[in-house]
């Protein structure tokens, strides 16, 4: 669904550039539902605003769906954003209009794009997101969580191929939280939606097949999830247990680009206590052994 190929982007203003993605490389399988994790400014939402067509890349290779999104016309490009993906933000006001009621809202892009279904379509996503008796409600007679699972509905009425969520789950409980990644794997699980969801939730993140960790604009690992853990799960059917058995729940794994380089984690060169930006590496049966250098290299140099 999602392929990317030395991903580039920067921003430019009269006095700095910034480089939000610095040759990011993915793959993002048709029918996955996934995860993107990343401190603040790692790049994880340039790297969504790219596949939604929001914004330009500025160097490298994007496909999604087959399509390149290089060169599409600006035209394209909206029609793109019509059909191809949806999205769910954080903020509620990008999705809603606060003086119509639910099912109006989930109509809207149907007018826009001279979609059939009318009113009996919007009634059915929103009995597909659990919110079918709440279809004549305005948003002040919704809770937050009602909010999101309409935004989720307006996001499904064009009948997307892929479905974008930043942060969907950051300004709701726990509860609702669970419920509405229930919502998300309900409609991966039968509809086959390929969905992509950045998050800083890791107990959402962790009820995903892969988690892709972006860190100073490229995905420097993936956690893949255990396939017992998985059994649990399905047979689990809920969010609200726990099917870890006190395990973990995914492995993790580190990603190298084209020309063999890996990020270390944080954490390990801490432990390290480097001084410096050298490290010593051997491969030792089978295994590539990372250790601080000697403590007189390069004396005298």
């Amino acid at each position: 669904m999602v392929e990317c190929d030395n991903l580039v982007k920067i921003y430019k203003t009269d006095e700095i550039e910034v480089m939000a993605l610095q040759g990011l490389d993915a793959k993002i399988e048709k029918g996955e539902l996934m995860a993107i994790i990343g401190n603040s400014g790692s790049g994880k939402s340039t790297f969504l605003n790219m596949i939604g067509g929001l914004d330009r890349p500025t160097a490298g290779k994007l496909y999604v769906d087959g399509l390149d999104l290089f060169k599409l016309s600006e035209k394209e490009l909206v029609l793109y954003k019509r059909s191809t993906v949806g999205f769910v933000w954080q903020n509620n006001a990008r999705n809603l209009i606060s003086y119509l009621p639910a099912w109006q809202n989930v109509q809207m892009p149907m007018l826009l794009t001279g979609k059939s279904g009318g009113k009996e379509r919007a009634v059915e996503l929103l009995d597909m997101v659990g919110l079918k008796d709440r279809k004549d409600n305005r948003l002040s007679e919704l809770s937050g969580g009602e909010q999101q699972r309409v935004a989720i509905a307006i996001a499904l009425a064009n009948e997307p191929k892929l479905l974008l969520a930043d942060e969907p789950t950051g300004s709701v409980d726990p509860q609702t939280s669970a419920y509405i990644f229930e919502t998300f794997r309900r409609l991966n699980r039968e509809t086959g939606l390929t969905i992509i969801i950045v998050t800083h939730d890791m107990s959402v993140a962790g009820k995903v097949s892969r988690i892709a960790n972006i860190r100073d604009g490229k995905i420097s690992s993936e956690r893949i999830m255990r396939n017992d853990y998985l059994e649990r799960l399905e047979r689990l059917g809920t969010f609200g247990a726990d099917p870890t058995g006190g395990q973990e729940s995914h492995e993790e794994y580190a990603v190298l680009d084209r020309s063999g380089r890996v990020q270390i984690p944080a954490e390990f060169l801490q432990e390290l206590d480097l001084s410096g930006n050298r490290v010593k590496m051997e491969l030792k049966d089978g295994r590539v052994v990372i250790t601080p250098p000697d403590k007189d290299a390069g004396r005298g140099s």
